[in-house]
């Protein structure tokens, strides 16, 4: 039931108590029942219906020297991480030297050395920088689940899915001096061996397994989203390519298939290629849950060009 004594707008969906204190809003309001509590000391006008809402709703209690990092800033920039994410798993809040952890039920934590960590806001949210983020978690993830987040995050595609708009830009430079900067940590062996294996340019996570995958059957790396011009004009970009064989590699993703104006560009694409001779394999899922009819398939395709 809707409280007789409305908030005052610039409190927000979720505040702390200080700021309703500070905003004039008394004890009995701030503690009136149609207010939900995610944590100690933190008020939301609504439940948290996504784990997203809960780092929201706790934003309002982390001080200076208090961000996201780990695993959550992972998700709150928007990068692959392997791991599931749903409103009871728990968030990583890293504290610098000097600063006080937090202490709230579903919150986990740790130190991080002073200057490890360059702070960012994502709507009101202080998290890690992305690099940051990524070494933290990158000993709990496996090789080529690094692979696949070094690739996002060196992503600058405006379509690569859930990332962040307004993201720092980032090169295999950027994190090769991160990793001298930060030295020795855990996992951070597994980042290096795996920058060796990122490509910029890549426009989804889905990409970056069918090209681990294609690599790991014994095949040659395809270059990554190869443009195809004929007489000057851009034909296609396709997200991994053969040139000297003219093959095309394509991963179908379930927007290819919802949307009618992406199916059909999709088919007509495919038509443009094939009239100019090349060979296109449309990858799916399926090829990723067992990779052996792929893997013959592209072998197929190779040796009609030989």
């Amino acid at each position: 039931m809707r409280h007789r004594i409305l908030l005052p707008d610039e409190l927000g969906h979720h505040f702390s108590v200080r700021q309703a204190a500070a905003a004039g809003v008394g004890r009995g309001r701030a503690s009136a029942r149609d207010l939900d509590r995610p944590f100690r000391g933190v008020r939301s006008v609504t439940a948290a219906e996504t784990p997203l809402d809960r780092v929201v709703a706790l934003a309002p209690l982390l001080h200076r020297g208090q961000l996201i990092g780990g695993e959550t800033a992972m998700r709150v920039w928007g990068y692959p991480h392997p791991g599931i994410w749903n409103v009871e798993t728990a968030i990583f809040v890293v504290v610098t030297t000097g600063s006080a952890r937090v202490r709230s039920r579903g919150v986990t934590g740790r130190r991080l050395a002073e200057g490890r960590a360059h702070p960012w806001r994502i709507g009101g949210i202080p998290v890690v920088d992305p690099a940051a983020a990524l070494f933290m978690c990158a000993a709990t993830m496996t090789d080529d689940h690094v692979v696949i987040a070094l690739d996002a995050v060196l992503s600058t595609a405006d379509n690569y899915p859930g990332l962040r708009q307004g993201r720092p830009p980032l090169t295999e430079t950027d994190i090769e001096q991160r990793l001298q900067a930060w030295g020795r940590f855990p996992g951070s062996r597994r980042v290096r061996d795996a920058l060796s294996r990122a490509r910029e340019g890549v426009e989804s996570p889905k990409e970056t397994e069918t090209r681990l995958l294609i690599v790991a059957g014994g095949l040659p790396e395809p270059v990554v989203q190869y443009e195809i011009h004929e007489n000057g004009l851009l034909i296609a970009r396709s997200d991994m390519a053969y040139p000297d064989l003219r093959i095309s590699i394509e991963y179908e993703g379930d927007g290819h298939r919802t949307s009618r104006d992406q199916w059909r560009r999709d088919i007509q694409r495919q038509r443009d290629l094939e009239d100019l001779g090349w060979i296109v394999i449309r990858v799916t899922q399926l090829d990723l849950d067992d990779g052996r009819p792929l893997m013959d398939r592209i072998r197929r395709a190779m040796a009609s060009r030989r």
